[in-house]
């Protein structure tokens, strides 16, 4: 089986975007699954694209001008992702997004409400 997605990569030095296509390549034969949800967070918008294949579960977060790819981890409820400095973490739809960097015990630096 076979998994594409596009992602957005931003060239810093001319801060143009440009984009590349990554290739996972899983074994068996799970169909993929993809949702897009847009999150309102406060006066910030997230723009979510939920990947499952199987097991396999990643998310492509757009904040902003930035692009995140997090992949599913353990979580005690909801759905909780984890990429570069960021824990997203989903529960029906409510999604808080974390910055490790502020520390274990730090708030969420976004709290979102999935848009209808």
């Amino acid at each position: 089986m076979r998994l594409s997605f596009t992602a957005i990569i931003l060239a810093a030095a001319t801060s143009a975007a440009t984009a590349s296509t990554v290739t996972l390549e899983l074994p068996g034969d799970a169909p993929v699954e993809r949702n897009s949800v847009d999150y309102k967070c406060g006066d910030q918008a997230v723009k979510a694209e939920y990947v499952n294949v199987g097991a396999n579960s990643l998310v492509v977060l757009t904040l902003g001008d930035q692009t995140v790819v997090a992949v599913t981890v353990l979580s005690g409820s909801g759905a909780k992702y984890a990429g570069q400095q960021y824990v997203w973490w989903t529960k029906g739809n409510i999604a808080d997004l974390y910055d490790l960097t502020k520390g274990e015990d730090a708030p969420p630096v976004f709290s979102c409400t999935a848009e209808k």
